[in-house]
C-alpha cells in the first residue's frame, strides 16, 4: 500500500525478529529482516527503510559498524537492540548515531510505541512554496490557500476557516501525494505537546470538505487504515 513506511529489523534471533515485524505490519508498517550486518547493510541500500531497529550482537559486522557505517551515509533513524544493559553500551550506541536504545527482553507494544516516537520526530519538514514577495501558498486549479494571510479562495469565492482548518489544508495541499498518519498531522500542526487524540484531525477534515469539494484536478483523499493525503490527480 503506498505510504507505508518501511522498517528494517536487524536480528539473529529469528524468533525475536518474526515477533517484532508482526507487531509492526499489525501497525500497518513494512518490514525487512537481516539476520546479520552485512545482510542488514545490503538490505538497507535496496530497502531504503525510513527507520532501523539494530541488534547489537550480529554475528560477523555487529550493530554498532552497522550503525556506523549507515551515519556515514544518511540520517535514517535508528533504535538499538541489546540484552546489555551497561550504561557504557548504551551512551556508545547513543554517541554513535542511534535514535534510541532498547534493552531485551522487551515488551512488543513499548517497541511499536518508540518506533512511532522516533518516526514522529523525522517527519520531513513541509515543501513550502514561497513567493518573491515572501507569502506561502499553495495554489491549484479553483483553490487557492495562503497561510501568510490565512486565505482561502475556493472556485474564486473566499472561504472562511479557522487556523487549524487552514493550516491543516495547507500543510497536506503543500505536499502533494505525499500520506501522513494522523498522528504525524497532529505533531505538525497541533505540536508535540498536544494532548488530544486523533479524532482531531478527523474532525478537522470533516470541516475542510463540508468547505470545499473534491475537483478533477485535486482531490482530500482518505487512505484507509493510515491517514490522509491532498492527492493532486493526473487527466489522461
Amino acid at each position: 500500500m503506498a505510504g507505508k513506511q518501511k522498517i528494517l529489523i536487524v536480528d539473529d534471533d529469528s524468533n525475536i525478529a518474526e515477533l517484532v515485524s508482526l507487531y509492526l505490519t499489525k501497525e500497518l508498517y513494512d518490514t525487512q529482516i537481516a539476520e546479520d550486518g552485512e545482510e542488514a547493510l545490503q538490505l538497507y541500500d535496496s530497502y531504503a527503510p525510513n527507520l532501523v531497529l539494530l541488534d547489537l550482537m550480529l554475528p560477523g559486522i555487529d550493530g554498532y559498524q552497522v550503525c556506523r557505517k549507515i551515519r556515514e551515509k544518511a540520517n535514517t533513524p535508528i533504535i538499538m537492540l541489546s540484552a546489555k544493559g551497561e550504561t557504557f553500551d548504551k551512551v556508545l550506541g547513543l554517541e554513535m548515531g542511534a535514535d534510541d536504545y532498547i534493552m531485551k527482553p522487551f515488551d512488543p507494544k513499548e517497541l511499536v510505541a518508540r518506533v512511532k516516537a522516533v518516526l514522529r520526530r523525522y517527519t520531513p519538514a513541509p515543501a513550502v512554496e514561497v513567493k518573491p514577495d515572501g507569502a506561502m501558498i499553495a495554489e491549484y486549479p479553483s483553490l487557492v490557500v495562503n497561510q501568510t494571510n490565512y486565505s482561502v479562495l475556493y472556485a474564486g469565492m473566499p472561504v472562511e476557516m479557522p487556523p487549524k482548518e487552514l493550516e491543516l489544508l495547507y500543510f497536506l495541499a503543500s505536499h502533494p501525494n505525499q500520506v501522513f498518519t494522523r498522528e504525524q498531522l497532529l505533531d505538525n500542526i497541533w505540536g508535540y505537546d498536544y494532548v488530544g487524540d486523533t479524532r482531531t484531525v478527523d474532525v478537522h477534515i470533516k470541516r475542510i470538505r463540508e468547505k470545499i469539494k473534491d475537483t478533477a484536478d485535486w482531490a482530500v483523499g482518505t487512505v484507509w487504515g493510515i491517514g490522509y493525503k491532498f492527492e493532486v490527480k493526473t487527466r489522461v
